[in-house]
């Protein structure tokens, strides 16, 4: 079956069709590298004929969820214009990749925790259920936590460069998330780059009114997360605010996996408004009275400051179901920190400024008020759903998350099993392999952190996978969205279960085509997309969500994707091969691809899975010690 969308769409050089190229495509940029065609100064894309909600003056969440649609709008890419951003990359002003937290008391954490204690598990066994019994809080097991989730993994070099990664990925290795630590003692900033925590404030140690709340507070903690959203901007300009939202994600999912590792179990906070996070971190808002109105060159010191983004709930794994009330964990909260003493001032991270306006009117609009009558539940842990794995490599958890890396370039070569294929989809369910229970509610590691159900989904473009057929695929994660899904997308579609498709997994044949062309034009024309085994676009229902729930959801659908892409990224090491996240596509056309009309649904995050090609002329080194430079 010839496919082709309703109209020619004009891409350069070439228009996006599902037909093997009569000649192979030219190589083009890598993920995520910068755009240096467009100008912080050029004017923003057209408005969206798409009418945002309705609002009135005095509805101040309509209010919220029109300014997110109208930046989301804003910030998409498309085959004639970029989102605004930088003409080029003003090297003399990168930002420091690591925030300090002077003078404040400087902890070191054990380093590297002992491989022994505790034992990390097998990676697959993790996803059926968590260790029994689970490890006790030390200063060992929190210092195993943090290295194996957001700490330092290798530095690179090549030539006069030299730059660090880390176990949590991050777009453009630029890093925005900021990471905390709040125990019944204190609460503490984590460095990475000295695999430390830096101690912000004391808490009362007799009578400590937050964790009162908490179940089992000797072995609970708090893992909170902020965003620096000028280090993502002084690359990506506007669009950077959807960026530094897949890497809380990812920072999200990293913890999750780590801590599962030790037989703790995670879960959002997500009753908290945005008020108590700021308390919680001691970060106060950091929007001036007067934003500038437009792109502005300067000084601008308020936009290195940490907008609080959520906190995370680690506890024993064998709790069990509980709940807690947030209204009187609220009190507690303030209680707790009405009288704190804040130690230590953050570093500078650049000399000069570009504020990118249109992302703090968003920050802002987007914060979570207080929402009365919200509770917090844990749900009982579900297993995943089990198909081959014999495909993983039998490496331990440690060892899978220490060793993932972005791929910067695919092989076009590797074919991966069919198996293989239908494993790492299983991982990617929200509801594990329950019988007869729908896809939809979030059970399984790591989405169960997660207090909402599943609202993405993802389309597949199919290139190399043994026994097959090439083409795009539709992997319903919440099969409640199905019937809208196909009353949504386009009529000529097929809507059947593949070839060996097990049981379990909503895994929808959409149509057969060789799409490499097309995955590589709707990804900014990028090789990676169609040099994989597979890429895909994540598709979340959009507008429906924050008219439902409030403009605050917006973040929370790029976290979704961004627990979702670290998924796809364990697993492609576990089974050997690679995997990257692509930021830059063209939003509209993959919708027009789909046959998507209106905000309904929209695609906010990419991903790409395969064999990937090493760039010998980089050197690795050890994450620790490693060199006195930041970056």
């Amino acid at each position: 079956m010839s496919f082709l969308p309703s109209r020619r769409i004009s891409l350069r050089p070439q228009p996006l069709l599902l037909f093997k190229p009569s000649t192979p495509p030219h190589k083009t940029i890598n993920p995520k590298s910068s755009i240096t065609t467009n100008n912080m100064h050029s004017k923003p894309p057209p408005p969206s004929t798409e009418q945002p909600p309705s609002s009135t003056a005095t509805d101040a969440s309509a209010a919220a969820a029109a300014a997110a649609i109208t930046y989301h709008n804003r910030t998409k890419h498309s085959p004639t214009r970029y989102a605004r951003g930088p003409h080029g990359l003003d090297w003399s002003n990168q930002p420091n990749p690591f925030r300090r937290y002077p003078p404040s008391p400087h902890h070191p954490l054990q380093l590297p925790p002992p491989p022994q204690q505790p034992p990390s598990p097998p990676y697959p066994t993790i996803f059926h259920s968590l260790p029994s019994p689970p490890s006790p809080l030390t200063p060992t097991t929190l210092s195993h936590l943090l290295f194996h989730s957001l700490s330092l993994s290798a530095w690179k070099s090549s030539g006069p460069s030299t730059w660090s990664l880390r176990v949590n990925p991050s777009s453009g290795n630029l890093h925005p998330t900021e990471s905390y630590v709040i125990s019944t003692s204190s609460v503490a900033h984590y460095a990475p780059k000295a695999h430390a925590l830096e101690t912000r404030a004391s808490l009362p140690n007799n009578h400590n009114p937050l964790f009162a709340r908490l179940p089992r507070q000797d072995s609970s903690l708090l893992v909170g997360f902020s965003s620096i959203c000028w280090r993502e901007a002084w690359k990506y300009g506007e669009r950077s605010f959807r960026y530094c939202n897949h890497d809380v994600g990812h920072a999200i999912a990293a913890v999750a996996v780590s801590a599962a590792s030790l037989g703790w179990d995670c879960r959002l906070l997500d009753g908290l408004a945005f008020s108590d996070l700021e308390r919680l971190l001691g970060l106060p808002g950091i929007c001036p009275s007067e934003i500038p109105t437009g792109p502005a060159r300067g000084r601008f010191n308020w936009v290195e400051a940490e907008h609080p983004d959520c906190a995370l709930l680690v506890f024993p794994g064998d709790l069990g179901e509980f709940s807690l009330d947030y209204g009187l964990l609220r009190s507690a909260i303030g209680s707790t920190f009405e009288s704190v003493e804040w130690v230590g001032s953050p570093n500078s991270l650049s000399k000069d400024h570009v504020c990118w306006d249109v992302i703090y009117r968003t920050t802002e609009a987007v914060k979570k008020p207080v929402i009365e009558g919200e509770r917090f539940c844990v749900p009982p842990f579900q297993g995943s759903l089990s198909v081959s794995e014999s495909s993983y490599k039998g490496m331990t958890v440690a060892e899978v998350v220490r060793k993932r890396r972005s791929a910067v370039d695919m092989d076009g070569v590797h074919v991966m099993e069919r198996e293989t294929f239908y494993q790492i989809l299983a991982h990617c369910l929200p509801t594990g392999g329950g019988e007869g229970e729908k896809q939809g509610r979030q059970l399984t590691l790591p989405f169960r952190v997660m207090g909402w159900d599943a609202e993405v989904h993802i389309a597949l473009f199919v290139h190399r996978v043994a026994g097959l057929a090439s083409g795009l695929y539709f992997l319903v994660r919440n099969e409640h969205h199905l019937d809208r899904l196909k009353r949504a997308m386009r009529v000529e579609f097929e809507w059947e279960k593949p070839e060996g498709c097990p049981d379990g997994l909503p895994l929808y044949k959409l149509v057969v085509g060789d799409c490499r062309r097309l995955s590589m034009g709707l990804s900014c024309h990028q090789d990676i997309a169609s040099d994989g085994c597979f890429s895909l676009g994540m598709i979340a229902r959009f507008e429906p969500v924050l008219q439902e729930k409030g403009a605050w959801m917006y973040p929370r659908l790029f976290w979704e994707t961004g627990i979702l892409g670290q998924v796809l990224y364990l697993e492609a090491h576990a089974v050997g091969i690679s995997a990257t996240g692509i930021g830059c596509y063209f939003d509209d056309a993959v919708h027009e691809v789909l046959g998507l009309k209106g905000s309904e649904f929209q695609s906010l995050y990419h991903f790409t899975v395969g064999a990937p090609v090493v760039d010998k002329r980089i050197m690795s080194l050890p994450a620790y010690p490693g060199p006195d430079i930041d970056a």
